[in-house]
């Protein structure tokens, strides 16, 4: 009777725990829903125009300054890794900052959400703020 009491008890606290994320990403996260505009990459203001979103769950999207970016986001918050994107390879006058903008970004392993800034960073101390549209 103690037994079947406590496996009782035990399925009862299973069902009321809060369901599981669909989306364990930066997306899940406070990250999903906006479109993130980069400010500065090592503190240093970033003028050209550099966007970001999570469109969907396991997703990353972008325009760079030249072109867009897509790939998968898998890594659970805080991890960050945007290691994979590909891009559409048009040429603009601003390849260069486009350059900057996807070798920082690809260097990203950590992500912090908070209200209406995304800041991307790494163990070398480099640094990207974004901020939301």
């Amino acid at each position: 009777m103690k037994r079947l009491a406590l496996t009782l008890a035990l399925l009862t606290a299973l069902t009321t725990l809060p369901a599981c994320r669909a989306d364990e990403t930066v997306g899940g996260y406070g990250g999903a829903e906006r479109v993130w505009l980069l400010q500065d990459i090592n503190g240093e203001p970033f003028t050209a125009r550099a966007s970001m979103t999570f469109p969907e769950p396991g997703k990353i999207a972008g325009q760079a300054p030249c072109n867009r970016y897509f790939g998968p986001m898998t890594a659970p918050y805080p991890w960050f890794d945007a290691s994979a994107l590909a891009t559409t390879r048009m040429a603009c006058p601003d390849l260069e900052a486009e350059a900057k903008f996807l070798h920082y970004l690809a260097k990203m392993t950590l992500s912090e959400v908070s209200g209406s800034v995304l800041l991307l960073s790494n163990d070398a101390g480099d640094t990207m703020v974004f901020k939301a549209e």
